[in-house]
């Protein structure tokens, strides 16, 4: 059992009174319904467990808007951060649970129409419907204009035909944020739309395994016929309702693994000091301080940069397209070697499978892939690197 998580992070002056009782309440929640990290049978089943808990405990309502059954008047990223972080630390399904509620939904909180937003935000907030995020083809990651979903205008409707892969929540989602090729074949000709899974035409061709289990698969349309009704926002501007609300969570991303890093870090520090060694303890050796200085200095640089990017979107409102990714990378890469550090410290039982440092280190890896691998936000902070000097020379 995992001690609680340390509060102090809002002192820092990026957060006001509301968001100190959010991670508090939020924690004395967790430390007391998510006791155990590793879980075992049926992963659809957890996870539409852990919504219902997370929905009927009032934590969803932090994933939308206000006018759609939310906590706040507007999605809120420092609140999102902190959720995540608390989540992350005592159990990683929990935190994925949450996460794609918001990502699912996001779409809608920030593009939405009034109708839109009030035939699923409510369902969203109570954890009594399950929302994914559509993104990502076969050929078609990162790059998004590399799209090959096609949505076709045909009167009052749009026909609807590719495949979706690496779709979290695809068999267990009661709808899909989806996006598709409408226009010509660049990022401007991507459109957003609200699809629900009963649609005739809409299957789940494929569910795979992945190193942390959660539900994953891909999702495929054939003449899937939708309402025009259900498109987010105009035709053509899909690549700005996908990239802002990818900006709102991505900083959130590295929140999920601060927590991961944070509870690895207490499994270390715990671990040192009760096992013997060579006389004395694990912890007194030199080079086990080392470790732990190194993994308490990268947790709190992580958390700096996290919470800049949050406070620079919802108080400065500012773009954070370089911030979020600083913060995606750094805190996503420290989190491993902090990590990695944890089950070293561990020893054998650091690779035993069902240890919580185990499963910490199954569950860390996929974060610096997803919403934007490593490499990705790489190449992001250097264009607008480039870009902020060049317009500073001018």
């Amino acid at each position: 059992m995992l001690e609680t998580l340390p509060q102090n992070i809002t002192a820092l002056p990026f957060f006001d009174e509301g968001h100190a009782s959010l991670a508090s309440g939020l924690n004395d929640w967790a430390h007391s319904n998510l006791t155990n990290r590793v879980h075992v049978g049926d992963v659809d089943a957890l996870c539409k467990k852990l919504v219902k808990q997370l929905g009927q405990a009032g934590w969803l309502q932090w994933c939308v808007p206000q006018a759609g059954g939310g906590a706040l008047p507007a999605l809120d990223s420092r609140s999102l951060c902190l959720a995540r972080q608390t989540l992350g630390y005592y159990d990683g399904l929990a935190d994925f649970a949450f996460a794609m509620q918001g990502l699912g939904s996001g779409p809608i909180s920030l593009f939405g129409t009034p109708e839109q937003q009030a035939k699923y935000l409510p369902a969203v907030a109570k954890g009594q419907a399950i929302a994914a995020f559509a993104l990502s083809e076969p050929e078609a990651g990162s790059d998004v204009a590399a799209m090959t979903t096609r949505a076709t205008r045909e009167g009052q409707n749009y026909r609807l035909n590719g495949i979706k892969t690496w779709i979290s929540n695809a068999g267990i989602a009661d709808f899909y944020t989806v996006f598709a090729r409408t226009e010509c074949d660049d990022v401007d000709g991507v459109t957003a739309f609200v699809v629900d899974a009963d649609t005739p035409g809409l299957t789940v061709s494929e569910r795979f395994d992945v190193c942390a289990p959660h539900p994953i698969g891909s999702i495929e349309f054939s003449d899937c016929v939708i309402p025009a009704t259900q498109r987010l926002s105009e035709p053509g501007r899909g690549f700005k309702v996908a990239m802002q609300t990818l900006d709102v969570f991505r900083a959130s991303v590295g929140a999920a693994a601060l927590g991961f890093a944070q509870a690895a870090a207490d499994m270390a520090c715990t671990r040192a000091q009760n096992r013997p060694m060579f006389g004395t303890t694990l912890a007194d050796l030199q080079i086990t301080q080392a470790a732990i200085g190194q993994m308490a200095t990268e947790i709190d640089a992580a958390a700096l940069l996290i919470y800049r990017a949050a406070w620079q979107r919802d108080v400065l409102r500012q773009r954070t397209t370089k911030t979020a990714a600083m913060a995606k990378l750094f805190a996503t890469e420290a989190a491993q070697r902090v990590i990695d550090r944890n089950v070293q410290i561990h020893g054998g039982l650091g690779v035993k499978v069902g240890h919580p440092a185990e499963m910490l280190y199954r569950e860390i890896r996929a974060l610096r892939i997803y919403e934007g691998a490593t490499e990705v936000q790489q190449v992001v902070i250097a264009r607008e690197t480039m870009r902020q000097q060049q317009g500073d020379m001018k």
